[in-house]
C-alpha cells in the first residue's frame, strides 16, 4: 500500500450508512480471526449511531478504513466506546489509535461528566485505553444498565459472562473516571 494515502477519520453522519454492511462483516471476521468474542449488532443499530452522531468512521477516499461507536448507559452516566476495527488493508499506520482518540474525544465532549468504559480482549486496545487515562477495573464498576448487557448476548463468550454472575469474563474491563482527572485538565488550562 502507498503510504501517501490520506485517511479522514471524521464524525459519521446518515450519508455513512453505505458502509454499515462492510462495517459489520470486518467486524465479525476479525473476530474469528482473533479467536474472541464481540457483540453482534444490526445494520439499524449501526445505521442509528451514524444517524445520531454516535460514530467515528476512517475513509481513504470513498474506501472505508475504519470504524468505532459510542453509547451512553444508564442515564448518561456512563459511555460505552465500542466496535473499533481497521480493515486489514490500513492496519499497521496508527489508524486504530487515530480512531480511538476520536471516539474517546466524541464522548468527553458529549458526556463530559460521564464515566467512559471499553471492554477489550485485544492487547493494542488495552494500551491505548491506558494512554487516554482508563485504568482497569471489575465489572461491578461498570454500568448496571440491563440495556447494555443484553448487548453482550451475541457474545460467543456470554456464558462465561453468565457463570460468573457478571463479575468478570475474558474481556478486560477499563474505565476513564473524569473526577479522577480533574487535576490534568486543570493543569492544561
Amino acid at each position: 500500500m502507498e503510504q501517501e494515502t490520506e485517511i479522514d477519520v471524521m464524525v459519521a453522519d446518515a450519508s455513512h450508512e453505505v458502509y454499515v454492511d462492510t462495517i459489520l462483516e470486518t467486524i465479525e471476521a476479525a473476530a474469528k480471526v482473533r479467536g474472541t468474542g464481540i457483540a453482534k449488532r444490526t445494520h439499524e443499530y449501526v445505521a442509528q449511531k451514524m444517524k445520531e452522531g454516535k460514530a467515528i468512521i476512517a475513509l481513504a477516499g470513498d474506501e472505508f478504513a475504519g470504524f468505532s461507536y459510542i453509547e451512553s448507559w444508564g442515564n448518561k452516566q456512563y459511555v460505552a466506546t465500542s466496535g473499533l476495527i481497521v480493515t486489514e488493508k490500513f492496519r499497521g499506520l496508527g489508524l486504530a489509535k487515530r480512531i480511538k482518540d476520536a471516539s474517546f474525544t466524541l464522548a468527553r465532549l458529549r458526556w463530559p461528566k460521564a464515566k467512559i468504559f471499553s471492554l477489550t480482549s485485544g492487547a493494542a486496545v488495552m494500551k491505548m485505553n491506558t494512554a487516554l487515562g482508563y485504568v482497569p477495573v471489575t465489572f461491578n464498576e461498570l454500568t448496571d444498565d440491563e440495556s447494555f448487557w443484553h448487548g453482550c448476548e451475541g457474545c460467543i463468550n456470554h456464558h462465561i459472562l453468565v457463570e460468573k454472575n457478571r463479575k468478570f469474563c475474558i474481556c478486560t474491563a477499563m474505565l476513564y473516571d473524569p473526577e479522577q482527572h480533574k487535576d490534568d485538565s486543570e493543569h492544561k488550562k
